[in-house]
């Protein structure tokens, strides 16, 4: 079954959201703080990673974890095991950010000059729990598109690279969440 073995990749893609994005992305608005959120901003993707079931532990324990212990981050590069809003640090690669900020069961970093996918592309990690079942949503947007990501394939393969990263992360905290 030479035919069903080859379909299963592209099939799998399809459904994670891998070979079809938004049908359009929006184009920032001018006015728009892309700062504070997506609205009116570059869409880039959102994903969801299940982080299995922990019942007596709350979203912002996972949070806490991850900030706290920064090096379970899959891309942490040169950053502290403890990150804080405004701290600055290199990721995996060299890629520098800022921390923008940290919730009670989120965190947002920010790319900055010098990074592999340009300025200005914010990526909001939230935590959830509904009946015991914890999720990660990973959402990333951009005040304008770069030179990659308003490029099809270039902003193809990181939104590929993404998904695979954050999943690796969502692996990790599955097991990790125990501990929060």
């Amino acid at each position: 079954m030479p035919g069903f073995a080859a379909a299963v990749p592209v099939a799998l893609a399809l459904c994670a959201g891998l070979m079809t994005g938004p049908a359009a992305p929006a184009a920032a608005s001018p006015a728009a703080d892309c700062r504070a959120g997506p609205a009116g901003c570059y869409d880039l993707y959102t994903y969801g990673y299940t982080l299995g079931l922990h019942p007596f532990t709350e979203p912002d324990a996972v949070r806490r974890q991850l900030t706290g212990h920064f090096w379970l981050f899959p891309v942490s590069g040169g950053c502290a095991g403890r990150i804080r809003a405004g701290a600055r640090c290199e990721l995996l690669g060299g890629n520098p950010v800022e921390v923008e900020y940290i919730g009670d069961d989120f965190f947002q970093i920010n790319t900055l000059p010098g990074h592999q996918l340009g300025r200005g592309m914010h990526i909001r990690f939230a935590f959830s729990r509904t009946l015991g079942f914890h999720t990660m949503t990973v959402r990333a947007w951009q005040d304008r598109p770069t030179e990659c990501t308003g490029e099809v394939f270039c902003n193809g393969v990181n939104r590929a690279f993404a998904w695979v990263t954050w999943r690796v992360l969502a692996k990790t905290l599955y097991v990790t969440a125990y501990a929060a």
